[in-house]
């Protein structure tokens, strides 16, 4: 018999709740308006009598917006969808937006659409509406190789109905659970006190830690050797020779880790000291909680549970999703 295991509690006083990989929460613009100075991309909306319609069978992004369209490419995707309401009949077209969307307003849009959620620049975001005057339990279920499942329990009523309500896309192998609001102060590589961590480990660590002068790190969850707590510059500076070592032709093998001491960071020095490898750290009153897939990357399915009266009772990942 399987027991299942509390990873934490998330808290949301917004009433929303965002869930996506948690490696790519430096994307994140919160209140302010999305801004790279690599990508120039642009928002879309569907409008039109037949926009629905139009939305549902063109199945790009959730709902009535399309997200993050590179400017480059802006001419030939309209082109491909007006030939695709042409074929089908539907009236409907695209206008941009102004300005791209915020991505908390995004959030408030998906929630107030019944949208699942979203896109940044391809990630998935699923969203929904949660309790927001109390903790919301994460419970992961064991299986042979790594977690079954992990569910946001939202309500204690028996479950009557469950459908999948969207799939989740990760990259870096690990889910964050986290409160719309409190994402909008998250730093994901900017560190709070000016200091970084530079570690190292794999086949050659010794030999490398010896050149770099990196000494051991005794009480460490993850690694045997770096140096911790450095100014920022000094770290990253030290980073980039240390990295020109790693890409030397026959060089010695291992890998390294620049730990600027961010949120992003805070979070998973308790995710890599924790046995379950999950951590919770508090911002701006919300409980943001960091789990780790148990299988790495991958697609992954999410099931939206409901009690008799059709009102949400859990959201739920599956995580052995068998082929």
């Amino acid at each position: 018999m399987t027991i299942d295991v509390l990873l934490g509690e998330v808290t949301c006083p917004s009433g929303h709740l965002v869930i996506m990989d948690g490696g790519y929460l430096d994307l994140w613009s919160g209140d302010e308006v999305p801004h790279d100075e690599e990508r120039a991309v642009t928002d879309l909306a569907i409008v039109g009598p037949d926009a629905q319609a139009a939305a549902e069978s063109f199945d790009r992004q959730p709902g009535l917006r399309l997200y993050d369209i590179p400017v480059h490419a802006v001419a030939e995707f309209t082109a491909t969808f007006d030939e695709h309401c042409r074929k089908h009949g539907y009236d409907a077209r695209l206008q941009g937006f102004e300005q791209q969307i915020p991505h908390r307003e995004r959030v408030r849009h998906a929630v107030t659409a019944r949208d699942p959620g979203f896109r940044v620049m391809g990630v998935p975001i699923l969203t929904v509406e949660v309790p927001a005057n109390r903790a919301l339990p994460v419970i992961a279920v064991p299986s042979d190789h790594g977690w079954q499942s992990m569910r946001v329990e939202l309500s204690d009523a028996p479950v009557a109905d469950s459908w999948i309500f969207w799939h989740l896309g990760v990259d870096n192998a690990r889910f964050v659970f986290a409160d719309a609001d409190a994402l909008s102060s998250w730093e994901h590589v900017k560190p709070l006190d000016g200091l970084a961590d530079l570690v190292l480990w794999g086949r050659d660590q010794e030999q490398v830690a010896a050149e770099f002068g990196a000494p051991r790190l005794g009480d460490s969850a993850d690694v045997e050797y770096g140096r911790v707590d450095l100014p920022v510059k000094e770290a990253y500076q030290r980073g980039l020779a240390i990295e020109a070592r790693r890409n030397e032709p026959d060089g010695p093998k291992f890998a390294f880790d620049f730990r600027p001491h961010s949120h992003h960071w805070q979070v998973m020095d308790l995710v890599r000291a924790s046995d379950h490898e999950a951590g919770v750290i508090q911002l701006d009153g919300a409980d943001i909680l960091m789990a780790m897939t148990s299988v790495g990357d991958g697609y992954f399915p999410v099931h939206l549970d409901v009690d008799a009266a059709g009102i949400p009772v859990a959201l739920r990942i599956d995580i052995a999703v068998e082929d």
